[in-house]
């Protein structure tokens, strides 16, 4: 396993002296082939996610131990071990990146994971710490609505960008001499779908390393590793910690060269999550397997109702049977989301349907426990009609969401 891969963390009570003792003790029993806590590789979602990226049991210690918050640790001789300075290592991102990487790559000893203090911070380490002046990439012209901002950086340091659509697996068709290929699927916020293993195998036919966005669809929705990318990478923000509070980003990839580079651009950079928010994250993950389970099933209700309405125009779930990503999307996908979007008529009238909403927040977000909704266009970074909505749902009870809202597509009618 990683170096990532091989400690853990000590409870957030005890002195530094104690909190370095614990976290050596811990180590041995995290480096175990058996993994967390005697996981079985075969494990279901929900157990995996209960389970992931816990210690070995320690008598009068928590399940969980608490954030570690040493900016440095004892240290006497030369530096060996995990944990020498604040900014390289910590016990608790050690948990966490167990944790990840148990759910994006179960069972693969060549998967190393790393967390970032947000989601762009390690779409930015992937790229930055892979790319050179001359090197070409190849981005979604209809990804996240930062990809912009990165594009004109990498072009400023001298990198070639290409773009193409999601649907259609259209970036085949620039892929010839790149370096990378950035794949965003389903996408944000059109939530169009491609082919992840079809682009994969045709990227590294070319050369090129495949990084996969899975902020959207999380690992309980598809493992890019498994499909072939080199690279998963993603917002913790979202879904996998689901409840609004948390700024946090990963990378898992399968190259140690790889992601040696992606480790140096992070100490580099200081792009590191506090330990606070690493262990909320990694408390948060452990409901998971419900919240995405029943999202899912909401996301297509709140779908299927909204398909009724004429109203709505331009409406993309894939797990709709009918919805244009739904094939390539039963494929590779075990769950289709929690994001459902569609276009109402006019701006005036996605304004009014949020204003008229009482279950969901007006918020830029997404994956949260609580629904959010948001008209893209106030942004001016998407492709999208005026009136177009992302909605987010959230682990309400479906019947409730669903009447909600109808009921504000009602009153904002003209």
């Amino acid at each position: 396993m990683s170096d990532s891969a091989t400690g853990a963390g000590g409870g957030g009570a005890h002195s530094a002296g104690d909190v370095a003792g614990a976290a050596g003790d811990v180590a041995s029993a995290a480096g175990e082939v058996t993994g967390t806590a005697g996981l079985a590789a075969g494990a279901g979602d929900g157990t995996r996610a209960v389970r992931a990226g816990l210690p070995e049991p320690v008598k009068h210690e928590p399940t969980l131990p608490g954030p570690v918050f040493a900016a440095h640790f004892h240290l006497p001789g030369d530096p060996t071990g995990p944990y020498t300075y604040g900014r390289d290592e910590n016990p608790t991102w050690t948990l966490l990146e167990r944790a990840v990487g148990e759910l994006e790559a179960p069972g693969r000893d060549d998967a190393e994971t790393l967390v970032f203090a947000s989601g762009m911070a390690a779409i930015s380490a992937v790229l930055f710490s892979q790319l050179r002046t001359g090197d070409v990439c190849v981005l979604p012209d209809d990804g996240y609505q930062a990809l912009p901002l990165v594009r004109a950086q990498l072009e400023a340091y001298g990198i070639e960008v290409r773009t193409a659509p999601t649907g259609g697996d259209a970036q085949l068709d620039v892929l010839d001499g790149a370096r990378l290929l950035w794949i965003e699927t389903p996408s944000n916020p059109g939530l169009d779908v491609c082919d992840i293993r079809r682009l994969a195998e045709a990227a590294h036919a070319r050369g090129a390393l495949v990084a996969v966005d899975n902020t959207l669809a999380t690992p309980l929705g598809q493992r890019p590793l498994e499909l072939g990318a080199d690279f998963a990478v993603a917002s913790g923000t979202k879904q996998l910690t689901g409840h609004g509070d948390v700024l946090l980003g990963y990378v898992v990839g399968r190259d140690a060269e790889a992601m040696a580079a992606v480790r140096r651009w992070r100490k580099i950079v200081g792009a590191i999550p506090g330990p606070m928010e690493a262990w909320l994250a990694h408390r948060s993950i452990a409901t998971l397997q419900l919240r995405v389970d029943r999202q899912s099933a909401t996301a297509l209700a709140v779908a299927k109702a909204l398909r009724e309405r004429p109203e709505v125009a331009g409406l993309r779930y894939p797990g709709l049977p009918d919805d244009p990503s739904h094939e390539i999307a039963g494929r590779q996908m075990r769950r289709f989301g929690c994001v459902v979007s569609f276009t109402l008529p006019t701006r005036a009238r996605a304004d009014r349907f949020l204003d008229a909403l009482r279950l969901v927040d007006d918020a830029t977000s997404f994956g949260g426990v609580r629904s959010t909704a948001e008209r893209r266009g106030r942004w001016g970074g998407d492709a999208v009609p005026e009136g177009f909505i992302r909605l987010s749902v959230g682990a309400e009870d479906p019947e409730d969401l669903v009447a909600d809202v109808l009921r504000a597509l009602d009153e904002s009618a003209d």
